[in-house]
């Protein structure tokens, strides 16, 4: 939102935020919800050029519908397992330090 319709929201007793002041989150949590957002994204593009959601969750060791699951960023779904499904597409380190870090 640019700063003008801010201001003049504001003007007329509007707040304005984001989802994290919309959910009053702490700054950790936001934290998280980022981390879990980005590494959902780069699970679902890594994922969909090189495999189906079911040949995924075969070589984790887990199931179709929670593949589809963690690359909608679902919070039952553990960082663990977004890890362990990026490295099974061939996700590096610095590929997920580089998804997290937003590059």
């Amino acid at each position: 939102m640019d700063k003008a319709k801010r201001e003049r929201l504001m003007r007329k007793g509007w707040r304005a935020g984001d989802a994290s002041d919309f959910l009053q989150l702490s700054p950790e949590e936001a934290a998280i919800v980022e981390i879990r957002a980005a590494l959902s994204s780069q699970l679902k593009h890594r994922r969909t050029a090189k495999m189906t959601q079911a040949e995924l969750a075969q070589r984790i060791g887990s199931s179709q519908p929670r593949v589809a699951m963690a690359e909608n960023g679902a919070k039952s779904v553990s960082l663990d397992l977004l890890m362990r499904a990026l490295i099974a597409t061939g996700a590096t380190s610095l590929d997920i330090g580089r998804a997290i870090a937003g590059r």
